[in-house]
């Protein structure tokens, strides 16, 4: 007779405080997991790039984000000049310096 009338059920029993904390748990959780593993990480990361691109001084020899190999012959405030053949100079942004090579890496190749 159940497709006629519907099921009386029993009310569920009300919410405590301490079971709508403990639905929040899971969330936080996962919060700190992503903050730990990932935003952390990351933000270490960028610290140390920003480093390396302010400790970068004429004569060193960096690698570039698209995989110039070259040497520093210029520095201003935004821009860098890269000399990365025999007089071929190129102008990049401080922020393409990717890494810096030990001296003598230019020789090598």
């Amino acid at each position: 007779m159940s497709f006629l009338i519907n099921d009386a059920w029993a009310q569920a029993a009300p919410v405590t405080p301490e079971q709508s904390l403990m639905s929040f748990l899971p969330l936080v959780a996962l919060f700190v997991v992503f903050y730990f593993f990932l935003i952390r990480p990351q933000m270490r990361r960028q610290k140390e790039h920003q480093q390396l691109v302010q400790g970068v001084s004429k004569g060193d020899e960096v690698v570039t984000n698209g995989g110039l190999l070259g040497r520093v012959t210029e520095i201003g405030d935004t821009f860098i000049k890269v000399e990365i053949a025999k007089n071929v100079e190129v102008r990049l942004q401080r922020q393409a310096v990717s890494a810096i090579m030990p001296k003598g890496t230019l020789k090598e190749i």
